[in-house]
Formats: C-alpha cells, sequence, structure tokens
C-alpha cells in the first residue's frame, strides 16, 4: 500500500480550472441543448408514452429480437395511449414511436456519463477549485433528478389517461433549461471577460436578468402549448381566426383563472403574446446595448429574437411540422445562451465566478 505522500505523488500536478475544463462544461451544455431538441421531436411525433417501464441500466438497449419487440408492443397495448388514441396501431409503427423515446432516455444517460466522467477526471487532475466542485456536485445530483421527473412525467400518461400531464412536461423542460443555464453559467465563468466597469453596466444587467425571466416564462407556457396540443388551433396570427381574442368559450373551465393553465386557447393566446413581448424586451435590450462594450452579444441576442419570433409563428401558420417544432425549440435555447452570456459580461470584474 502507497503511504500518502507517495500516493499523492503518484497523482498528476495540481492546475487550476483552465479553458479544457470550459471545452468540457461546453460539450455537457450542447447535449443538454440537442436532449431538449431531442424531447421536441419525442413529444410532436407522440412517442413519450411507448416506453413503459423504467429501467436505467437495462433499458439503455432497445428490444434485439422478435420476441423482446413482441413483449414490448404487448406493454405498450395495454397503456390508455394504445386503447384511446392508436387501437390497431402496426408493430411497424409502434417501432418507429418507440425510437424516438428511447433515443431521448439513451441520450440523458449519455449526458451523465460524460458529465460524471468529466468530473471525477478533472477533480483527479486537480483542475476544480473547491467553489467549483461544489457547483458541479450539485449538477451532477441535479441531472439524476431531471432523470426521475422524466419518468415521473411520463406515469401520468399511463393509468387513465392518453398523454402526460402538461404540468409534469412544464416542469421537465423547465429542469432542463435550469440545468442548461447553469452549465453555461459555470463556463461563462472560465471563459467570458467580465466588462461591468462602463457608465450604465449595472441597468443593462438588470435588463437582462429581466430578459431571461421572460425568455423562461414564456418557455413554460410553450411547454403548456405542446402538452394540450395548442399549436394545432387557431392557425392565424396575429389574429385567432378573424378575433384579436379568444372566444367567450375559452374560459369555461371553473375557477376561471384555471383557463390561462387549461384551455387550448386561452394558453396558445398566452404564449404567443408572451412571446411578442419578450421579443420587445429584447429587442429594447440590443438597443441599450448599443455603444457600450457588449455591443456584440447585445445585437446577437436581438437577431435572435427576430428569428425565434418568426420560428414561432411559421410554426403556428403551418400547424407544428416536427422538424419546425424541434427548430422553434432549438431557437428558445440558443436565444438563452445569448441572453446568459451579456448577462455575464456586463458583470463587474471583481465579482464572484460563480455568481
Amino acid at each position: 500500500m502507497h503511504s500518502a505522500p507517495a500516493a499523492a505523488a503518484l497523482r498528476p500536478a495540481a492546475a487550476p480550472a483552465t479553458r479544457s475544463v470550459a471545452l468540457w462544461l461546453f460539450l455537457c451544455a450542447a447535449m443538454v441543448f440537442a436532449m431538449a431538441v431531442i424531447g421536441a421531436i419525442t413529444r410532436l411525433t407522440e412517442s413519450g408514452l411507448s416506453i413503459v417501464e423504467w429501467a436505467p441500466i437495462k433499458g439503455a438497449l432497445p428490444p434485439l429480437s422478435d420476441q423482446a419487440w413482441a413483449d414490448a408492443f404487448a406493454a405498450y397495448k395495454a397503456t390508455p395511449e394504445y386503447l384511446y388514441k392508436n387501437t390497431g396501431m402496426s408493430l411497424e409503427a409502434f417501432q418507429q414511436i418507440f425510437f424516438w423515446e428511447w433515443l431521448h432516455r439513451l441520450w440523458g444517460r449519455a449526458i451523465g456519463l460524460v458529465f460524471a466522467a468529466g468530473l471525477a477526471w478533472f477533480w483527479w487532475r486537480g483542475g476544480l477549485d473547491r467553489g467549483l466542485r461544489l457547483r458541479l456536485l450539485g449538477l451532477l445530483v441535479l441531472g439524476g433528478l431531471q432523470g426521475a421527473l422524466g419518468w415521473f412525467m411520463v406515469m401520468s400518461g399511463l393509468v387513465d389517461r392518453p398523454s402526460v400531464s402538461h404540468y409534469r412536461l412544464a416542469a421537465h423542460l423547465g429542469l432542463a433549461v435550469l440545468l442548461y443555464a447553469l452549465i453555461l453559467w459555470t463556463a461563462y465563468g472560465l471563459v467570458l471577460p467580465r466588462l461591468g466597469g462602463f457608465a450604465g453596466a449595472r441597468s443593462l444587467r438588470r435588463h437582462a436578468s429581466f430578459a431571461i425571466g421572460c425568455v423562461a416564462v414564456t418557455m413554460c407556457w410553450g411547454a403548456f402549448v405542446a402538452g394540450l396540443d395548442a399549436g394545432q388551433v387557431y392557425n392565424t396570427f396575429p389574429l385567432m381566426d378573424g378575433r384579436l381574442l379568444p372566444p367567450p368559450e375559452s374560459f369555461s373551465i371553473i375557477p376561471a383563472w384555471l383557463n390561462w393553465f387549461d384551455n387550448t386557447a386561452l394558453v396558445q393566446f398566452t404564449h404567443r403574446w408572451l412571446a411578442i413581448g419578450t421579443s420587445l424586451v429584447v429587442l429594447a435590450l440590443a438597443f441599450r446595448c448599443s455603444r457600450t462594450p457588449v455591443v456584440g452579444w447585445g445585437h446577437l441576442a436581438g437577431l435572435m429574437v427576430v428569428v425565434q419570433v418568426g420560428l414561432g409563428i411559421s410554426t403556428l401558420l403551418a400547424q407544428v411540422p416536427v422538424w419546425l417544432g424541434a427548430m422553434h425549440q432549438a431557437g428558445a435555447l440558443l436565444l438563452l445562451a445569448l441572453l446568459l452570456a451579456l448577462r455575464f459580461v456586463t458583470r463587474p470584474v471583481s465579482e464572484s465566478r460563480l455568481r
């Protein structure tokens, strides 16, 4: 057995967190980004209820024999989705929806492995200070909770209803977005400069924080839209089939305030106008960034919000084709990444890296 000094001598020399750590974190963030897009495709293809058990280890492999496929299909046939929506589905059609849900879960496992392996490597190399180690351990735990939350979401569609709860869907997306944002923020802390010494930086920083909050709320209502299939109705813009406001029956749920969360028409109405309001907030931020050291980030965010609004309107008018819906999800995540970067670079030089 090695003595403690001898064992320490076998380890590589300690080094501060470097760009290699940031590159690993950006890779993890890109994987979470891809996970969210795959999740959007899974939802849009109505594939999310095709796997009826949570098997973190053995579930990494798809069925590999005819009998295994028959067993998986038989389990699906007992679900409300098959009984109420897909009665008579062929095995080939089942295999298509099974693929997206399996890929979604496999990619989640891959994210966990890449993150855990990278954390172990850089910790062993001595490239992480105490604050960064604690932050990364917290993110690892949060990632595990995200997997459990995903199964909690799926469970809501396996008992009495042929679809998942849109509230659980929003929570699942929200936690994924939070993970994405925290990983990016940590990576930004290792590579981006702090330029917050100019006049008005604090005000811009607050404006950026508000814009990030607006994007988050808009994405939440986007998850409600997806969960309720609310994008399949009122496929006109800016009016809703000739009306500025939804029809009176949009307030049919009692108590009335639940309509904003549960009524298809009102949920879509809320999402579309939250998106317009968010775009105005971001465009105002981009304008205010002119003639400041952060003008580049501001203009990128302004351009991206215009693209994102265009994607959203196009998705609605086209009645939510899968490819456009996936691009709309991706656009929201890119906009969030740019706003986080803008928020970061407006920080004063003296501010702590991990705040």
